[in-house]
């Protein structure tokens, strides 16, 4: 995404676990190192295996570009 390539786990239920950990804890992210930011880590993460996901993904990235256009 965004030209840059991030190594995932190879295996699905440790994608699963990392990702629904990332949004869990980025929702807490009023805390100190805790962060808003994991919430869209962790869907990204999420959404190489949940094709709901994915296309909400792919809606940002097309939003994203055409908004860089203007």
């Amino acid at each position: 995404m965004f030209g840059r390539e991030i190594p995932v786990p190879q295996s699905r239920f440790m994608r699963v676990t990392l990702g629904v950990s990332l949004v869990l804890m980025g929702m807490l992210g009023f805390l100190p190192v805790l962060g808003f930011w994991m919430i869209p880590l962790g869907l990204l993460v999420l959404s190489y295996d949940f094709a709901s996901v994915r296309r909400l993904r792919r809606r940002m990235q097309v939003w994203w570009a055409s908004r860089r256009r203007r």
